[in-house]
């Protein structure tokens, strides 16, 4: 079993796929309205934007968590939290072993919290 969608609410679906589109640095993959959808491709798990969906917490995967933060907080992103490590892995059983797992959280435009992950080997 795999995830194969997950929905986000998202009141302006025109602001909301700007925003995911600068975020994800990709194109909408479908877009349906009526009756409201925006879909985009995350490496085979489709994310729904949807005016009738619930907010969800996204965890996505990035590079350079800290010059990514920085890129958004210029353009205007609300940052909630600043990029901090909140794991060491030891093993592989929650991520790559050896690496630190750094996070971070930001408001899209629709209000939603985001987080960013980055697996990090640290620099001795």
């Amino acid at each position: 079993m795999h995830l194969t969608q997950i929905a986000q609410h998202a009141d302006d679906l025109d602001r909301a796929a700007r925003f995911y589109t600068d975020l994800l640095d990709a194109r909408p993959t479908g877009r349906f309205d009526p009756p409201g959808l925006v879909f985009y491709d995350l490496d085979g798990t489709r994310l729904l934007l949807e005016r009738g969906a619930p907010a969800a917490l996204i965890y996505l995967a990035v590079t350079n968590i800290h010059d990514r933060v920085d890129r958004l907080r210029a353009t205007g992103v609300t940052i909630e939290t600043e990029p901090h490590v909140i794991f060491e892995h030891e093993d592989d059983t929650l991520g790559p072993a050896g690496t630190q797992e750094w996070q971070a959280f930001i408001r899209d435009s629709e209000g939603n919290l985001v987080g960013l992950v980055e697996h990090v080997v640290p620099s001795d």
